[in-house]
């Protein structure tokens, strides 16, 4: 039977607390860090949205390309060693942008190394970040300490957002890109404070892999890297729940990217009176997102990724009700809505993958999961105005709701979803809970 007060006591457990304020950290560093830039550089002389454009695409695509390499990487090495790798590498790229801007000397190639820098970094953190938590606490623990995790992610991004536009206003982007460069520098100092016990001998093929000398032939050293993404790729593929949930992700990403993007804005700036509408949706996610934490923490359902998909349907309502021109109060209860079921989504989803995939395998599993799910993000952003133009934004949004919808329903169809079961142990819930 689980209880508030003994998820709770994991705050206790030093390796857990120092792990949840690290990445609750970071992540209002990462919160900090987009409106800082984005102002920041729209502000240098001669710059225009190119020149933004130029900078922010130089963070993305390095963190697409280097994203199954940071797998790799994290599930051969200490991944708390990576994790501080990755949160200096941010720190140093951040702080390389504030001193550019402070002075002055605001090359757009140095700006861009500095924005790809950070780009690399998050390919090396992600897969750590999740392969990290089942090294941190026992196997019965994965859900709350997944919860908690959430918790402060959820906390630090509202939080982010709104102490990182006032910073910009108050102090300026430089002096608010150095406040995010020594967010990241102190969780890089919190994760090198852990102790980790060391990892097992190597039994399995993979994990002796993961611990073979190092190569002094350049050549093997590229061919190891593509044997561990073949092994990676065949515990990926080998799983049907994994795969299929990563494809339906890949279409409703595909469409919030689209409808968060661009038709959402687009609509409350012509019809539902400005920036202020859409604020307040995001707001409502926000709050949604933070009060899914207290469903994840009590529910235990017997079968995790089942629930976790049926979550993914009331995601399309806000924008089915702006398609239909329903009032703002009404959008803004649908996207609180949204917070909820995709925080649910979000900790029965990572439990369930930290609780299934061989941890030596782990990080390079959530690699090729974050790849799959987020590869057709910029299609959808591309797709979007065209879509506006033609159609209309509210038509093209019930496209959109439309489109999660049909994806959802269609994981639905697969056996390995609906079946997979969770361990008797996990299960165990308050009598309020019932599981499935």
């Amino acid at each position: 039977m689980h209880s508030y007060r003994s998820d709770l006591g994991m705050l206790r457990d030093r390796n857990f607390s120092l792990l949840l304020v690290a990445r609750t950290i970071s992540v209002l560093g990462t919160s900090f860090a987009p409106v800082a830039l984005a102002f920041g550089v729209l502000a240098l002389p001669g710059a225009t949205a190119g020149t933004l454009s130029v900078v922010l695409t130089a963070e993305s695509l390095p963190m697409v390309v280097f994203m199954l390499v940071g797998g790799v990487i994290a599930d051969r090495l200490p991944r708390d060693r990576v994790m501080m790798t990755a949160e200096t590498l941010n720190a140093a790229a951040f702080l390389s942008l504030a001193g550019m801007m402070l002075t002055g000397w605001t090359p757009l190639p140095a700006l861009a190394t500095a924005a790809a820098i950070s780009g690399v970094s998050t390919a090396i953190l992600f897969p750590a970040l999740t392969g990290i938590v089942p090294d941190v606490v026992e196997a019965d623990r994965l859900q709350t300490a997944n919860a908690l995790l959430g918790l402060g992610t959820n906390i630090s991004r509202v939080a982010g957002l709104v102490m990182g536009g006032m910073t910009v206003v108050l102090i300026g982007a430089g002096w608010a890109l150095v406040v995010s460069g020594l967010m990241f520098a102190l969780a890089a100092v919190l994760v090198a404070a852990l102790r980790l016990k060391p990892a097992a001998a190597a039994q399995t093929p993979d994990e002796a892999e993961a611990v073979r000398p190092a190569r002094t032939s350049l050549l093997d050293g590229v061919r190891s890297v593509f044997t561990d993404l073949r092994g990676g790729w065949r515990e990926f593929i080998s799983r049907q729940w994994l795969w299929v949930v990563v494809a339906q992700f890949s279409l409703l990403v595909l469409a919030m990217q689209a409808a968060h993007g661009v038709l959402g804005p687009l609509v409350a700036k012509e019809q539902m009176g400005g920036a202020a509408a859409w604020s307040a949706v995001l707001a409502g996610e926000a709050v949604g997102m933070l009060g899914g934490i207290v469903v994840t923490l009590r529910l235990r359902p017997s079968r995790p990724i089942l629930i976790a998909t049926l979550m993914t349907l009331p995601t399309a309502l806000p924008y089915l009700l702006l398609g239909i021109s329903a009032p703002l109060w009404t959008v803004v209860l649908g996207a609180v809505v949204m917070g909820v079921c995709f925080d649910v989504f979000g900790v029965l989803w990572n439990t369930t993958m930290q609780r299934e995939i061989p941890p030596e395998a782990l990080s390079r599993v959530s690699s090729y999961d974050a790849l799959g799910s987020l590869m057709f993000g910029p299609i959808g952003l591309m797709l979007a105005g065209p879509a506006a133009i033609l159609v209309g934004p509210r038509p093209a949004l019930l496209g959109c709701a439309a489109l999660i919808l049909l994806a959802s329903l269609a994981a639905l169809l697969f056996p390995g979803v609906r079946g997979l079961r969770a361990p008797v142990q996990e299960t165990e819930a308050p009598a309020a809970v019932e599981a499935v």
